[in-house]
């Protein structure tokens, strides 16, 4: 997709959970649920990608995936040319300090008996970058300026924060082994509307002083126009359309992504936008229908019959911008 070699490239993903138990489970048999079905990625060293569609689509999944947080049923995972699917246990262990994750709930992902210290410090430990108490606290200080927060907060609980407090001690603790790339997983979307913007600049300033790469989950369109370099859009375990944020922003290729571009809201009140309101519920991701997956809600009068019997492929329909969408590959 790129010809610069990416920091995190993506062939042929894939990750199935069975439905079935004993027998048919072991033997890999039976319905599965295909939370990721065959994604191709890449993302480039100091860019933000953003990976945006509806709850459910396998977003979180892919994400973990990416990681080795879950195992993947199939595909090819490289991140700064090193295959992760490759690596042993204890070689992986050895390269996790590179990739880490923010996740989307401050209250749930935060261990509530442990203080500040040890919560941002844990890493440090184990992976021996300190080898006195002394020497984790003071870097654990260092973390909580980089994030905004007070020495004082040091031995303090997570329920003495507020949530927008408890998101930058998970952007700390994210921190503290000096990655190079990080999934952030929805990461303001439990957070009240006043302090998402502190967090996302937060997180724009971290990526220029500490040269991050950024896989930035969000179902909020208007976050994602402020924050993303790229962005790819997400169906059904696929993804359908992948490009430059202005690109996708002003002519969406996909219907898909025209119809949730329509539902962003407009601030000014003497615009008014003409809503895509898409029909049927999101089809099973166990059962997925055959040829396009977005075809039995496509808004698309008149679809060509491949729409109905061959699964598009994710090409370049304009320059740097990708589409899987038989529509749109005629018309262009």
């Amino acid at each position: 997709m790129s010809e610069e070699k990416p920091m995190v490239r993506v062939r042929g993903l894939v990750k199935h959970f069975p439905l079935s138990r004993g027998w048919l489970r072991w033997r890999g048999e039976g319905p599965m649920v295909r939370a990721v079905d065959g994604v191709d990625l890449d993302i480039r060293r100091g860019e933000t990608l953003a990976l945006v569609g509806e709850s459910g689509c396998g977003k979180s999944t892919l994400g973990r995936v990416l990681l080795r947080l879950v195992e993947p049923t199939a595909g090819e995972v490289q991140v700064d040319g090193v295959d992760l699917d490759k690596l042993a246990a204890r070689k992986l262990r050895e390269f996790r300090p590179r990739m880490q994750i923010i996740f989307q709930d401050p209250y749930a992902s935060l261990n509530p008996r442990m203080t500040v210290d040890a919560i941002v410090g844990e890493a440090l430990m184990v992976h021996r970058r300190v080898r006195t108490r002394a020497e984790r606290d003071e870097r654990v200080v260092q973390m909580l300026h980089k994030v905004g927060l007070r020495p004082d907060a040091l031995r303090r609980y997570p329920h003495e924060f507020s949530g927008g407090q408890r998101q930058r001690i998970g952007i700390a603790r994210a921190l503290a082994l000096g990655p190079s790339f990080i999934v952030a997983d929805e990461p303001i979307s439990a957070l009240d509307v006043s302090i998402q913007a502190q967090i996302v600049n937060l997180l724009l300033d971290l990526q220029r002083s500490e040269g991050l790469t950024y896989l930035f989950i969000s179902h909020d369109l208007r976050i994602v126009e402020h924050i993303a370099d790229r962005v790819a859009v997400m169906y059904l375990g696929k993804v359908v359309e992948i490009g430059e944020r202005a690109a996708v922003y002003q002519s969406p290729l996909h219907p898909y992504t025209q119809a949730l571009l329509t539902a962003v809201p407009v601030p000014d009140p003497t615009r008014r936008r003409k809503r895509i309101l898409l029909s049927g519920d999101v089809p099973s991701a166990v059962s997925p229908p055959p040829g396009c997956p977005f075809h039995p809600r496509c808004q698309v009068q008149d679809k060509p019959p491949a729409c109905f019997t061959d699964p598009p492929a994710l090409v370049e329909i304009r320059p740097g911008h990708h589409a899987a969408c038989h529509v749109a590959a005629a018309a262009n």
